[in-house]
């Protein structure tokens, strides 16, 4: 887990605040709900939950590049203090690539298979500066060299075909971190990866964001690699964030059954022959507002109030925050539910 003085942090202004982000599609299904998260300047952050829990629309919203059909109804987004909820396209070029890097999880995907290596990094930096050629081939091979790319002049004329997939992951952290931006978006960048490729991808990342104090938003849906990076976490269930701490507080003392379910899901060795946690499928409903707890009908500790109302997120420790019912003052029936789910 990545170390930071969390007392330190909480003096500085947020470089990135969503308050109560709303997204819905053209005909009102809403895919975010009411999110709000922030991250500090040299802190990672993570976001984790299932496919449909809002992650990537949220992402997409931040960066002012949500599909056709698709918009923010409501909240504000602020990156360094400037609210940036409804930049137009020529406001927005200017932070996308500059001040804000993405690197997104299918490197097969993002990168152009007929443009060689070295262009497609330069393009980023020609679109942002008014460098000479020769400077963006220096800056470029830097970048190579600073993301541990084997032979950068080589590989600057390579095409992506050419790279195994760890190195086309390496070519798009080189891209989003070539302008030095304040803040880099890691969409669930090591998801297509081996796990040894996905451990070096990982050290990488906390690296860039040691040497250059860079304020790293990683999204995922793999709890065990959030842990590995991240400072805190907020964990989104259905377009709402369901819980939020530091990741000691999220992974060792978990508040929302939703939570501590995934946690207990994972393989780990300590548990090895023991039955894994489950959680009961069920298909999300976008309609209309949420006026429930969401994980109700998979919750198996919901009661009546869970059906009929939406828990609001209140604080249970210092920096640690759930929206769940089953939460008392003495914790105590909490307490009772972990070590029922721990088994």
């Amino acid at each position: 887990m990545h170390n930071i003085d969390q007392t330190f942090l909480e003096k500085k202004e947020d470089i990135l605040s969503v308050e109560h982000l709303k997204v819905t599609t053209s005909n009102g299904a809403e895919l975010v709900r009411d999110i709000s998260l922030h991250l500090k300047p040299g802190e990672i952050v993570g976001v984790v939950g299932e496919s449909g829990s809002g992650k990537s629309i949220t992402i997409m919203s931040i960066v002012g590049l949500l599909p056709k059909g698709i918009s923010i109804a409501e909240g504000k987004i602020c990156f360094q203090g400037r609210d940036i909820t409804y930049l137009k396209n020529n406001q927005r070029r200017s932070i996308n690539g500059s001040r804000i890097g993405v690197i997104y999880q299918d490197a097969a995907q993002a990168l152009n298979p007929l443009m060689t290596i070295g262009k497609q990094i330069s393009e980023v930096l020609f679109i942002h500066t008014k460098m000479p050629k020769d400077e963006i081939r220096y800056r470029v091979l830097a970048a190579m060299r600073a993301v541990n790319l084997p032979e950068p002049e080589k590989m600057y004329k390579r095409y992506p075909y050419e790279l195994s997939g760890g190195q086309r992951q390496r070519v798009l952290i080189a891209m989003a971190i070539i302008n030095n931006p304040e803040l880099l978006i890691a969409d669930e960048p090591t998801t297509a990866l081996d796990v040894n490729v996905k451990v070096q991808v990982l050290e990488l990342i906390k690296i860039i964001n040691q040497s250059k104090n860079l304020s790293v938003l990683y999204i995922s849906h793999d709890l065990s690699t959030i842990q590995q990076i991240c400072d805190r976490v907020y964990v989104l269930y259905a377009g709402i964030p369901v819980e939020s701490g530091t990741t000691e507080q999220i992974v060792y003392n978990p508040k929302h059954p939703y939570t501590a379910l995934l946690i207990n899901s994972l393989p780990t060795p300590e548990k090895r022959g023991e039955k894994l946690a489950k959680i009961k499928p069920r298909l999300r409903d976008h309609r209309g507002p949420a006026t429930n707890c969401q994980f109700a009908d998979r919750c198996p500790y919901a009661f009546t109030h869970c059906h009929q109302v939406l828990p609001k997120m209140i604080e249970v420790e210092p920096g640690h925050e759930v929206a769940c019912f089953l939460f008392d003052e003495n914790n105590s029936k909490m307490d009772n539910i972990n070590n029922d789910i721990n088994g």
